[in-house]
């Protein structure tokens, strides 16, 4: 049996190996249109590779997972993120698991996760063609023949297949996807996720480097909230926060251009009443000392000074001698800072869009194409994102194990 594999990224690699394991006799090629299998498995987690998350604070999945969470619910009952640990220090890898629940290799080396995948490749005579971009895939005229026509290179070489798993991951451009354009798949169309924000303009980005480890922020106007550590920097911001937030509106702010207006609490999810309170009880205990030299524990004096200016307060003020409206306003400020948002920046070479083949086109249980049988699908290239955490690589994991096993128990 003839397989095929396009695309040597995680789901397409961690498809062939299990694939194989379990049908030794099936001759499988992976095709990558790059110099390198794994490129960008080799860059995540900032060259270290948060492969997966213990999901331990994960409170539903729709909050990881914005797109195609329903899916990742069904096979996490076929393969899940302790299945994914498991399978990885069953192959000498080591794992750490931080404590913001993201797990790393315990060498912190994302060339470990690399080397062990084509090891195991290399092993199980999996035959891997690089710089090999596959420009077409069809059914065979002779449908009897139940085969899958591959054109690839630059030459348009044939190659025929009795099974075709595209595992091409995410595609910038509609273009990444016109290979399949005579299969006649609804496709939705793809936008960037997790990016940082751009505030041009804000004194605020004089603060690059401050790091604030829990606030909430949204998207005023939308339901599009996240919580978690923002970051400051020379651009804008960035952060888990932001990230998570770039993720949910990922559709919204690319309809807008990328033009938003940017709430803020920085007291995480405290109230106004709380925040009042806390404010209240620390000029009891601070009544003779400037603003500026007692402040809340969770920011820094510099951002502290930043957002007593917004009120329009001054910071050599004693607290002793602050009025009722500044208290009003310097809560209003605290829990609802609004900035303007004019562009993103890509977050680092990590990059993952929202959108790809619409889950509509295919068999949620076996990811095999509803219109033509033997094609399958793994990976980002279908409709399926995640917040940064690891969440990404896992559906990854889970999916490419997913089509191994359909796969496998079709035949």
């Amino acid at each position: 049996m003839r397989i095929a594999i396009i695309g040597a990224g995680a789901a397409g690699c961690f498809a062939a190996i299990n694939i194989k394991r379990k049908m030794a006799d099936a001759e499988i090629t992976v095709y990558e249109s790059g110099r390198k299998p794994l490129a960008k498995v080799a860059v995540t987690g900032g060259g270290r590779c948060n492969l997966t998350n213990s999901f331990e604070h994960v409170k539903s999945m729709p909050a990881v997972y914005p797109r195609g969470h329903r899916l990742m619910e069904r096979l996490f009952h076929t393969f899940d993120y302790k299945d994914a640990y498991r399978w990885f220090e069953d192959e000498g890898v080591k794992l750490v698991t931080q404590d913001d629940c993201c797990v790393f290799p315990q060498s912190q080396d994302a060339m470990e996760i690399v080397g062990t995948l084509t090891r195991l490749m290399r092993s199980h005579g999996i035959e891997l063609k690089t710089g090999c971009r596959v420009r077409r895939i069809e059914r065979t005229e002779n449908l009897d023949a139940n085969k899958i026509r591959i054109y690839a290179g630059n030459d348009d070489t044939i190659h025929e297949a009795d099974t075709v798993v595209v595992t091409t991951g995410g595609s910038p451009k509609a273009c990444g996807l016109d290979m399949l354009a005579p299969i006649r798949l609804k496709t939705e169309s793809p936008v960037p996720s997790l990016f940082s924000f751009c505030l041009p303009g804000d004194d605020i980005t004089a603060m690059t480097g401050t790091v604030v480890e829990d606030v909430s922020v949204a998207i005023t106007g939308t339901k599009h909230r996240a919580g978690g550590p923002l970051l400051i920097t020379h651009w804008g911001m960035s952060g888990p926060a932001i990230l998570r937030l770039s993720s949910y509106a990922a559709r919204t702010l690319n309809a807008t251009g990328y033009k938003a207006r940017l709430t803020i609490n920085w007291m995480g999810d405290m109230s106004e009443a709380e925040v009042h309170e806390e404010l209240y009880a620390m000029a009891a205990q601070n009544s003779q000392k400037h603003l500026s030299n007692a402040y809340p524990t969770r920011l820094n004096a510099r951002l502290w000074t930043h957002l007593l200016l917004r009120s329009g307060i001054k910071p050599d003020q004693r607290w002793g001698e602050l009025a009722r409206k500044s208290y009003n306003k310097l809560t209003d400020t605290l829990i609802n800072s609004i900035y303007d948002m004019d562009g993103k920046n890509k977050f680092k070479e990590e990059f993952v869009t929202c959108g790809g083949v619409a889950l509509s086109n295919i068999n949620l249980k076996t990811l095999e194409c509803k219109t033509c049988p033997g094609l399958y699908f793994a990976g980002e290239v279908l409709d399926i994102d995640a917040v940064t955490g690891g969440f990404n690589l896992q559906a990854a994991w889970t999916t490419g194990y997913a089509v191994a096993e359909a796969i496998t128990n079709k035949h």
